[in-house]
C-alpha cells in the first residue's frame, strides 16, 4: 500500500505478566478490547498468545524473575508481530507488561535498522543487581538496548535489538527512585525528554524534536512503547508501580500522532494499565479513547 493511505491495524494481544507480578496486568487486552477498541479502528484480531507460567523464583544467572521464559515468550511474540507486517499491517500489541518490548524488538532487528520510541514513567533501565525485585519491567529499555545478561539483553544472538542513539526515551519522572535504587544512567547518546523537559519547552516542541531524532534516513522506520504510567497519576491511577505527575491524556496524544504523521511507525505497543486497580473502568476507558482517536485519525503507519 502506499505511505498516506488508511492504516490497517491488527491486535496482537500479549498478556505477558512475566516482567512484574500477576495483579492484573494480564488484562489489560481483555479490558480494552472490551470497550470496543477493535471495533473501533477496524481492527483484526490477530492472536491471543499464551506466556510462559509466572514462578516468583529470582533466577540465580541473571538475577531476573522468569528469565527464560521472557526470552522464550519474546520468540514467540516477535513471530506472531513478523506474521502481521508480513500481511501489510500495522501490529498494534496490547500487554502484558513492558518485557513484552523485547519480542517486537526481536523482529525487527531481523528486518534491519529500527529506532524506538519510549514512552514511559519509568526509565526501566536498572541492572538486576541493584533492582529492588528482579522485575524484567523494571528493566526492558535496558535489555532492549543490550545492557544486562546475555540471556535478555541478547536473545537468540540478535542484541542490541536498538541502538540507544536509535532510542527516544519520552516522559520519564521517576529521577529520584532511579537515585534512590542506584539504577544505571542512560547511555549519553540516547535521546532524553524527561517530564520536567517537556514542561519547559512544551509538549508541541518536545514531541517535535522527539520525532525528529527518530526520521533519520538510516532507520527504516521506528516503533512505539506506551507503558500507561506515562500519563498523570490522577487520570491513570490503574498502574503497579505509581509515580505523581505525568502527561495529560492530550499530550500523549499528541506525541503518538506526531509520530504517526511521520508514515516510519512500524508498530505500536500499550503496557501497564491493570484493570484490577480500576474497578469502576474510568481509567481504562479514557486509555482506548486516546488510542482509538489518534489511530482512527493517522495516515497510514508503514
Amino acid at each position: 500500500m502506499n505511505q498516506g493511505a488508511r492504516p490497517s491495524y491488527a491486535i496482537i494481544e500479549a498478556p505477558s505478566i512475566l516482567g512484574l507480578k500477576p495483579t492484573g496486568t494480564q488484562n489489560l487486552a481483555s479490558a480494552l478490547l472490551g470497550y470496543g477498541l477493535a471495533e473501533r479502528i477496524g481492527a483484526r484480531r490477530a492472536a491471543c498468545l499464551q506466556p510462559p507460567a509466572y514462578s516468583s523464583e529470582r533466577d540465580a544467572e541473571t538475577g531476573t524473575l522468569n528469565a527464560r521464559g521472557i526470552a522464550s515468550f519474546a520468540l514467540v511474540l516477535a513471530d506472531a508481530f513478523e506474521g502481521v507486517r508480513a500481511r501489510g499491517e500495522t501490529p498494534l500489541v496490547l500487554g502484558g507488561d513492558c518485557s513484552i518490548l523485547l519480542g517486537p524488538g526481536l523482529a525487527l532487528k531481523g528486518r534491519g535498522r529500527y529506532g524506538l520510541l519510549f514512552i514511559d514513567g519509568h526509565a526501566d533501565f536498572y541492572q538486576p543487581e541493584v533492582n529492588p525485585n528482579g522485575e524484567a519491567a523494571s528493566m526492558d529499555l535496558a535489555f532492549a538496548t543490550g545492557h544486562g545478561p546475555g540471556l535478555l539483553a541478547n536473545i537468540d544472538g540478535r542484541g542490541p535489538l536498538f541502538r540507544a542513539e536509535d532510542t527516544v526515551v519520552f516522559g520519564m519522572r521517576d529521577h529520584d527512585e532511579q537515585r534512590q535504587y542506584g539504577s544505571q544512567p542512560l547511555p549519553s547518546d540516547m535521546h532524553v525528554f524527561d517530564l520536567p523537559a517537556i514542561r519547559a519547552h512544551g509538549i508541541e516542541a518536545a514531541a517535535s524534536g522527539a520525532v525528529e531524532a527518530l526520521v533519520s534516513g538510516e532507520l527504516s522506520g521506528f516503533y512505539v512503547h506506551v507503558d500507561a504510567d506515562c500519563l498523570d497519576d490522577a487520570v491513570m491511577p490503574a498502574v503497579d508501580y505509581r509515580l505523581p505527575g505525568g502527561l495529560s491524556h492530550d499530550e500523549l496524544a499528541t506525541v503518538l500522532a506526531r509520530a504517526l504523521a511521520t508514515g516510519k511507525v512500524v508498530g505500536l505497543e500499550f503496557t501497564i494499565y491493570n484493570p484490577d486497580l480500576d474497578p469502576g473502568g474510568s481509567a481504562g476507558r479514557a486509555l482506548t479513547d486516546v488510542i482509538v482517536r489518534v489511530l482512527s485519525e493517522s495516515g497510514r503507519a508503514l
